[in-house]
């Protein structure tokens, strides 16, 4: 078992026992999404158990869910909900690792673009191997806004 899921086992015991009902909602949750990813991989791979970047997907997965669901609902002027899912994105952002600041990103992407070349018709193609080199330490939402920014130039 990887180490950041022992942390959520864990801390999911800890609300349990506290009686943090939101936290423990979100570590129920949470721990649900990673246990289906596990069975996605088995069926696919034979393999039981997500590595720790497989995690932080699952992660990042779930924190975009939140971050949609708080436009959502304010951009309908439903308030209270956008606050929940406020509060469950904190307790989610607790677990991510640090994110790389946008220095670091930039000269990862100029290194690809050096390396791929830097037309607006390989994104996708540069997107990827950025994503791949930094491996979860930085949202897709945040790279594409970097590579975005370099190819218009």
């Amino acid at each position: 078992m990887t180490i950041l899921k022992e942390k959520i086992q864990s801390d999911l015991k800890e609300a349990l026992r506290s009686k943090d009902e939101l936290r423990l909602s979100v570590l129920r949750m949470l721990f649900s999404a990673i246990h289906n990813r596990e069975i996605e991989k088995r069926a696919k791979t034979g393999v039981v158990e997500l590595n720790d970047e497989e995690m932080t997907a699952v992660l990042r997965s779930e924190v975009k869910k939140r971050k949609d669901a708080i436009a959502e609902f304010t951009k309908g002027g439903r308030l209270g909900l956008a606050e929940k899912e406020s509060s469950e994105l904190k307790i989610l952002k607790a677990y991510l690792p640090q994110e790389l600041n946008d220095g670091e990103i930039e000269k990862t992407v100029q290194e690809v673009i050096a390396l791929l070349g830097g037309g607006t018709s390989e994104f996708g193609q540069i997107m990827g191997e950025v994503m791949k080199r930094l491996k979860g330490q930085a949202s897709g939402e945040k790279v594409s806004t970097v590579v975005k920014k370099f190819l218009q130039k």
